[in-house]
């Protein structure tokens, strides 16, 4: 099953985990460690990133490292891209609303 990005950032802990995988690649373990959830838990969100494509385990003799493949969160970054410009208008025109309505509140 082949997850989608935006499924896989929509949760807090995942957000974090890529935060970490970030900055260099970590043992399964070692992502284990920097959060106060079970090992169970913490695999069951790198499942996810992996199956999205954000993350990808490679074995090293008997350890698992954990590696940020960040070409998927291109996607994300377009879709953010195109939807700040909305709100940025959509914004400014409430910002205009707001002071014309302050505008006639101070003429009365």
């Amino acid at each position: 099953m082949r997850r989608d990005v935006f499924q896989a950032i929509a949760d807090p802990i995942r957000r974090d985990i890529i935060d970490l995988l970030a900055e260099e690649s970590l043992t399964v373990n070692s992502v284990a460690e920097k959060f106060d959830i079970s090992r169970p838990a913490i695999s069951k969100h790198l499942k996810i990133l992996n199956e999205c494509g954000l993350v990808k385990t490679v074995s090293k003799g008997r350890e698992r490292h954990c590696i940020i493949v960040p070409k998927e969160l291109s996607r994300v970054s377009t879709w953010v891209e195109q939807h700040r410009k909305l709100w940025e208008e959509k914004l400014d025109s409430f910002e205009h609303y707001l002071n014309e309505l302050k505008l006639k509140k101070e003429r009365k």
